[in-house]
């Protein structure tokens, strides 16, 4: 049986990204149709979305607009052929220049309840048969942007007397970082057009406040989280960000389901941005994209130097500032940092003193740039994620697939995909970087000694980045768990 599944999400890869939110929707309905499911998107008309569709063709106007003075449903097609995405036309929502997210100051847009409340609503009215050609068995909402889509599914089930688990669609949602919550004002509800009812504990309400990540994980047939150990870890009053409870109680509903690599776009033997290709078998490519990163940076060109790359948002949950108090260790050894990122302002200062101080060995460029990105991961030696929590990570697997060994804190998924370079791994072949316990720069200085040790002895080293190179992090494992899902509810 095919299993017609919509995926509702704020971004996708190549046409709007901010973070890896956009990799995943990329990445994963396409791994979908491999696998036989008949796979959608449904997305805010942004500017760049808009822009980068191909065959548009209005579907149906929406009803209930949210405040915007017209919405309309249209679907389109990814460059190419590809795969087929719906998207939402309110100019008045969505036509906004910069972040889709944020204002020219970098506050959030006094709107974002409602325009994320039609995305959501639109999901569902798709579920109710809105385009008569197709109507999805699942839909998959991603983040608390969708995060009312499972809410407004759960109201129309209700509204024809349906019971629960009779849904018209069931639903799924996916946690991709728990710290994102998606919190309005509770007048704000009024707006949302939801049963009045649903503004409960057992419902939208935290703590005196409205939740669209909260409604996604309680009105949601079935949660996932985007690694195993972050599934565990939400569960608890560290990482569950308040709602560890309703966590807890849904816990036979919640599973962890690591994220991939889409290696048609992150593959060094295939790779057209970077200096020169390279494969587990012959990695000199590697050495030329290490000598051109070197010089893109302006540090020393020193090809024996252990060369660290960043490539982050500058937040203290990336653990940046750890980083930043252990770089005179690297720098004292003879190593080089490269770090590509935007964020907090003293993180942003922190990292241009050092590099003002030290401009052989470190350098920054603010901001962000893909290509740049491909960049740095094919030609650093490690790549630092010393991130504080982190649901999955994607820049440790990344990294893994260039032969850049990542060098992390032991959470979420990068507990999941890394395995540290001790004597035993080494010596039972299992090693692929270097991990450390505790969140403290004694432990994240021992895991930079190690990765110097290893990059000492030349052979070993190698036989590292081939080992890496070699893990299999592709999306068709994570997608073949997602249609076992689907299949279940459908």
């Amino acid at each position: 049986m095919t299993i017609r599944v919509l995926h509702v999400a704020s971004e996708l890869y190549p046409l709007l990204k901010t973070g890896g939110l956009a990799d995943v929707t990329g990445a994963l309905p396409a791994a979908l149709v491999e696998q036989g499911a008949d796979a959608r998107l449904l997305l805010p008309g942004f500017g760049p979305v808009v822009e980068g569709l191909e065959d548009l063709r209005p579907v149906a106007r929406l009803e209930r607009t949210f405040g915007a003075p017209d919405a309309t449903l249209e679907l389109g097609r990814l460059p190419g052929g590809g795969l087929p995405v719906y998207l939402i036309r309110a100019d008045a929502f969505y036509a906004r220049g910069g972040n889709p997210y944020l204002d020219a100051q970098q506050v959030p847009y006094g709107d974002n309840a409602q325009r994320f409340a039609l995305l959501g609503w639109a999901a569902a009215q798709l579920a109710l048969r809105i385009d008569p050609d197709w109507s999805p068995q699942v839909v998959h909402a991603h983040d608390w942007h969708a995060g009312l889509a499972p809410a407004y599914l759960r109201a129309a089930a209700r509204e024809r007397g349906l019971a629960p688990g009779a849904d018209v669609a069931r639903s799924v949602f996916t946690i991709h970082n728990l710290a994102y919550q998606g919190v309005f004002p509770a007048h704000q509800f009024a707006s949302l057009g939801l049963p009045a009812d649903f503004f409960d504990m057992s419902g939208v309400e935290f703590y005196g406040q409205l939740s669209f990540l909260k409604a996604g994980l309680y009105y949601a047939d079935r949660i996932t989280t985007v690694s195993p150990t972050y599934a565990r870890e939400i569960q608890t009053l560290a990482h569950g960000g308040g709602l560890e409870g309703l966590l807890r109680a849904r816990a036979h509903d919640l599973t962890g389901i690591l994220n991939g690599v889409d290696h048609a776009v992150w593959n060094p033997a295939t790779d057209t941005s970077i200096a020169a290709r390279y494969t587990p078998t012959r990695l000199t490519g590697k050495l030329r994209c290490k000598t051109a990163l070197q010089a893109r940076f302006q540090v020393a060109q020193k090809h024996d130097a252990l060369l660290f790359g960043v490539v982050s948002r500058l937040t203290e949950q990336k653990g940046l500032d750890l980083l930043l108090a252990v770089v005179p260790e690297i720098v004292s050894r003879g190593g080089q940092l490269v770090v590509l990122g935007t964020g907090d302002a003293t993180l942003e200062q922190g990292f241009s003193r050092v590099a003002h101080a030290h401009p052989e060995s470190v350098a920054i460029e603010l901001g962000f740039d893909e290509t740049l990105a491909h960049a740095i991961v094919a030609g650093a030696d490690v790549v630092a994620v010393p991130s504080r929590f982190e649901p999955c990570g994607l820049t440790q697997l990344y990294a893994l697939a260039y032969g850049a060994l990542p060098l992390v804190h032991c959470v979420g998924g990068l507990a999941d995909t890394v395995v540290d370079a001790s004597l035993e791994n080494l010596a039972d072949d299992l090693a692929t970087g270097f991990v450390f316990e505790r969140f403290e720069p004694r432990g994240m200085t021992a895991a930079i000694r190690r990765a110097f040790a290893l990059h000492a002895r030349h052979r070993d080293w190698r036989a590292t980045q081939q080992r890496a190179m070699r893990s299999n992090f592709g999306w068709a494992a994570s997608a073949q768990q997602y249609m076992a899902l689907y299949r279940e509810l459908a």
